[in-house]
């Protein structure tokens, strides 16, 4: 009896914290404190996840529409189930990501003539993404329900034809559309038809889903942003047997439990978080009690916990996830209150430490406010404050982070550090769809910049630290290979990026075949190395015009005259197909301020402005626009003209 009255008092007092939480936030809206809303609603959403929450969410960041900086996103379902109890779980968790979604949902079961169907509701939505989620059972229900029934040579068959149907799908769909595709991959049933005879076959059940997978992974890699949900895993995840509910699947057609449904919207959210540019650039960690057990103040190097066993296994785990978020070009930096030479000793010298001071860009190993240590960080590794993922177990500085920098993201920690691990991975701003040789070097390319900076500082004019670098520079016509990586940059460039027009990689692949465009890039390299491919421009010959649609710079090589030399090779370019103009229109945003004098800081004349932004002309016959004398230029391919 005393156990039940202490757990309905739990409950009473979880329930009455959140509606005070829901009374915070309508007061702080009716405040117009619309920042502070948000983070609560976030507060909110981790304490009670759920349906009822996922309502509240979506309905107060209706309100802050146009109030915080939100990335407006159309996603386009196309399914085989019932999933309209997902769609506010969903847009609840976009929201609280930065992403203002916007939801088309297809047909039940219609899916194939809605992708083959030029003219259908789905390409009228002119949607940025589309998840195509079928089960296994409805495109292929010969394998799935009367697989004892086929022989080897039926079953290969009829696994085939499905893979069939998904190519067709697919490339119709990349004819008719430039959205990025999300495929779910084919569950496994969760008992096969012949039980345990069935792996003792040659192509027995589970082989031919999983061929059948292998072979939708195979059409991905064929077709531009495609990319693929591996379904299965996620079942297996959370358990195929709990994951189905088979009353709600023949009553309504909604296979999935109702406690699994905030799992296929988190695994939805991976996706959509890198596809819409949230991302995060860096992860900023904390030591003590982080990346470490215990303080290393008062335990010394000897005393943390960190190792292969318990209690240090956890640590290690985290660390782990550090550094394979480092493979795919995350940045990792150090935010941490503590003595420097106690730390960096553990870090150096410590025989279970997996992070050594190589693998972080940037390091702030001192007493002051976090928060002051995070802009410093921002600037210096050139990126914006909202670029940041921060990382400690301290619920204070958590708070103190999201009150003071709320651009930054804070990634709350479980209690249990055998968790912690498992909460970085699971957070979406981390997700990559494509990896380009930038992002493998990216802590390397930092390392270099260090070394450029301290010889920027000793030498006496600009124009000497220039020479010194010598830069060379190679522009080229986008190729296939590139068209990822000039993606990426149009996706997650902001500081100089004159238009913040972002594209997809198909996208890019379709204005590279237009008769009139031409997408340049342009690579730098230099004494202390190669910095990739940095820098992208897109223009349009219009009659007697020439129109830049996209210029910019990756911010590591901002400042260093790579951007007037790309700028001149277009010009000159330009003027050799025969075009008397070049214009160029400068879209502000908050971000891109660095790129707002560039024009008029190149001969270009305003011609016109409005609240939008303005437009820039160069008379290419009266004005020259000479690259850099101390950038050697390469031009790789040829130009069309």
């Amino acid at each position: 009896m005393i156990l039940l009255v202490g757990v309905r008092a739990f409950i009473d007092d979880k329930a009455g914290v959140y509606l005070e939480l829901r009374k915070e936030i309508d007061e702080l809206l009716a405040r117009n404190s619309w920042r502070a809303a948000y983070c609560r609603l976030g507060d909110l959403w981790r304490q009670e996840p759920g349906q009822v929450a996922a309502a509240f969410v979506v309905s107060r960041c209706e309100k802050l529409r146009g109030q915080i900086s939100l990335t407006p996103f159309r996603l386009a379902i196309l399914r085989s189930f019932t999933v309209e109890p997902l769609i506010s779980l969903l847009r609840a968790v976009a929201f609280l990501s930065g992403i203002d979604l916007q939801v088309h949902l297809g047909d039940f079961n219609a899916y194939p003539q809605e992708i083959l169907d030029r003219n259908s509701l789905l390409y009228q939505f002119s949607p940025d993404v589309v998840i195509l989620a079928a089960q296994a059972c409805d495109v292929a229900p010969d394998l799935w329900n009367g697989f004892a029934d086929l022989s080897s040579e039926e079953a290969a068959a009829a696994a085939q034809r499905v893979v069939n149907n998904y190519r067709q799908w697919a490339r119709a769909f990349r004819e008719h559309s430039q959205a990025s595709l999300i495929v779910h991959a084919l569950e496994q049933p969760s008992v096969p038809s012949l039980g345990v005879l069935d792996a003792q076959s040659p192509l027995h059940q589970r082989a031919a889903f999983e061929q059948i997978n292998q072979q939708l992974l195979t059409i991905g890699t064929e077709l531009r942003g495609v990319f693929l949900l591996d379904y299965d895993s996620l079942v297996a995840r959370h358990g195929r047997i709990r994951w189905r509910d088979q009353r709600k699947w023949l009553t309504a057609r909604m296979p999935i439990a109702a406690d699994h449904l905030i799992h296929l919207a988190h695994e939805w959210l991976r996706f959509l978080v890198p596809l819409s540019g949230r991302t995060a650039k860096a992860l900023v960690v904390d030591l003590d009690n982080t990346l470490w057990g215990g303080v290393i103040g008062e335990d010394c190097m000897t005393g943390i916990k960190l190792g292969a066993e318990y209690p240090g296994a956890s640590y290690q785990a985290l660390q782990r996830a550090m550094l394979d978020f480092a493979r795919k070009g995350i940045l990792l930096a150090i935010c941490s209150k503590n003595n420097p030479e106690d730390a960096l000793e553990a870090l150096e010298h410590h025989p279970a430490m997996l992070l050594r001071p190589q693998h972080f860009a940037a390091m702030r190993i001192n007493w002051n406010d976090k928060a002051q240590n995070l802009h410093e960080i921002a600037a210096e590794l050139n990126i914006g404050i909202d670029s940041l993922a921060f990382l400690d177990d301290n619920p204070v500085e958590r708070e103190n982070v999201r009150a003071t920098v709320p651009e930054v993201t804070v990634i709350d920690l479980p209690n249990d550090p055998t968790d912690y691990a498992a909460a970085l991975r699971d957070c979406p701003v981390f997700e990559r769809l494509t990896l380009s040789p930038e992002d493998q070097d990216r802590t390397a390319l930092y390392a270099a910049e260090r070394e450029r900076s301290h010889a920027e500082q000793t030498l006496t004019s600009k124009e000497d630290f220039f020479r010194f670098l010598e830069q060379e520079a190679e522009v080229a016509l986008v190729v296939p290979p590139t068209f990822a990586r000039v993606s990426q940059l149009t996706q997650k460039t902001n500081q100089f990026n004159l238009t913040t027009r972002r594209y997809t990689e198909q996208q890019i692949a379709d204005i590279a075949a237009e008769p009139v465009a031409q997408v340049s890039s342009i690579r730098v390299r230099d004494r202390y190395g190669d910095h990739g491919l940095v820098g992208v421009a897109i223009t349009r010959d219009r009659g007697e015009d020439c129109e830049i649609d996209t210029f910019l710079l990756s911010c590591r090589v901002l400042g260093r005259t790579v951007e007037s030399a790309l700028l001149a090779h277009l010009a000159e370019q330009a003027r050799a197909r025969g075009r008397r103009r070049l214009l160029g229109c400068f879209l502000p945003t908050r971000k891109n301020a660095p790129a707002r004098n560039f024009y008029s800081q190149h001969g270009f004349e305003l011609q016109s402005q409005n609240g939008d932004g303005s437009l820039w002309v160069l008379d290419l016959h009266q004005v020259t626009v000479s690259p850099p004398a101390w950038i050697k230029m390469n031009i790789a391919n040829g130009g069309k003209n």
